[in-house]
């Protein structure tokens, strides 16, 4: 049935607990899913609990200062990293194994101290430690690329965007609050396969959202569930509260991969124009908007260990969708051939087809700062590694007719290669 709730502000919510699991009893006719269900909800219950009862918060040691109040545990190396959580070549592989797999929850604690968000909104640590735990929970750890890992990432970068001078110079409290909420929550409860899958599957969210941004819809819903759910805004005034969640929807929203081309093609009438007025909340939204874009696919942009490792999972999250699909005779969607579709191969298109184009437009807004020159060569660098790997695979399958795996010993050289 219809899983959404309708709070007093109109928006409505998914209820938590709504995971969209993929068991596909609908093509076996097991009668499992109920079990599946209730085991799924037991556990994320005993882990939420878990995770507060080891928590000094339930242990009645409190701070005097109480902006600080997970100060204490942090880990040392999480805590010196947590310094230089700016730079862009900031390791979330790392921060999380830090902070025992809680970099999500960790990381916003500290950002929203680092804003300025505690105070201004005057939010109250433990409810915003509790919604954050709630978020980091509903992401499926399962997942190889869209877990909770990825949403620090994004998260971080952008933290890193936020701090651009054509951007901070004219953000609102409000508006550095719903670029972090959003980074944070923008795949929450993700089932690790897309929408086209979702669709021909006859998944209930799929009917829940008419086709239409069927993931981002439900990433969305389950936010402002949460919020709902956690009552970290329950004392700002109603309107407020309102509007917080209708632009968090806007923002999520705006991660559809389907809508590139939109807002694409905005940017660039914007900068050709020149007529981009940060000094209003609408230009100010659309740059958020573009902001979070940028750093839900900034993976290419970043390190190339770093990169490389992203890369990677995002595909082996792809191959597990073709493998499902070929399991139950469905058509194996694109680039989730493992036969077919090499990593190389889907790298280079998607940085081509999607990264370049925007990156460089962000550029153009940002006016080459440092960071920005600083992606664009990641991303150069990256994809012409990427071309030489395809190449090596090319070369190694016509003359060995093998997989066209590369080899450690291969990657290592190609990693010690001057790249353009």
């Amino acid at each position: 049935g219809d899983a959404r709730v309708r709070g007093q502000t109109g928006v409505l919510s998914e209820r938590r607990g709504s995971y969209p699991f993929i068991d596909f009893r609908l093509f076996n006719n097991t009668t499992l899913s109920g079990e599946i269900g209730t085991k799924k909800k037991v556990k994320r219950l005993l882990s939420f609990q878990r995770y507060f009862h080891a928590s000094r918060l339930l242990r009645g040691i409190v701070p005097q200062a109480s902006l600080y109040l997970l100060d204490e545990d942090y880990l040392g190396q999480a805590r010196h990293m947590l310094s230089k959580v700016g730079m862009w070549d900031f390791d979330i592989f790392l921060f999380d194994r830090l902070t025992n797999g809680n970099s999500l929850v960790t990381l916003l604690c500290h950002l929203f101290n680092v804003h300025g968000l505690i105070h201004h909104f005057q939010l109250d640590m433990v409810t915003l430690h509790r919604f954050l735990v709630m978020v980091q929970e509903d992401y499926h750890s399962q997942n190889p690329y869209h877990n909770a890992v990825h949403a620090a990432d994004v998260t971080q970068a952008m933290h890193c965007y936020l701090r651009e001078p054509k951007l901070a110079n004219f953000l609102t409290p409000s508006d550095i609050m719903l670029g972090l909420l959003a980074a944070a929550a923008h795949d929450v409860d993700h089932p690790g396969v897309n929408q086209p899958f979702l669709i021909k599957t006859k998944h209930h969210l799929a009917s829940l959202y008419q086709n239409v941004s069927v993931l981002e819809n439900h990433h969305w819903r389950s936010t402002v569930g949460m919020l709902r759910e956690s009552r970290l805004l329950a004392h700002l005034p109603k309107e407020v509260t309102q509007d917080i969640e209708q632009q968090l929807g806007s923002l999520i929203l705006a991660t559809d991969i389907n809508r590139q081309n939109e807002f694409l093609i905005r940017l660039k009438s914007h900068l050709d124009n020149q007529d981009l007025r940060l000094e209003d909340a609408q230009d100010r939204h659309f740059m958020l908007q573009i902001a979070l874009k940028c750093a839900d696919i900034c993976n290419p942009c970043r390190l190339w260990d770093l990169s490389k490792q992203w890369s990677e999972r995002v595909c082996e999250e792809f191959y597990r969708q073709g493998d499902l699909e070929q399991k139950f005779e469905l058509e194996i969607s694109p680039l989730c051939n493992q036969q077919k579709d090499t990593i190389p191969s889907i790298q280079i298109g998607f940085m081509t087809y999607i990264v370049e184009p925007l990156f460089e437009r962000w550029a153009q807004f940002t006016g080459d700062t440092p960071l920005s020159e600083n992606m664009l060569n990641h991303l150069r660098r990256n994809k012409a590694k990427w071309r030489s790997l395809l190449h090596k695979q090319h070369s190694s399958s016509r003359s060995n007719d093998h997989s066209g795996q590369v080899t450690g010993s291969q990657e290592q050289t190609l990693n010690e290669e001057e790249t353009p």
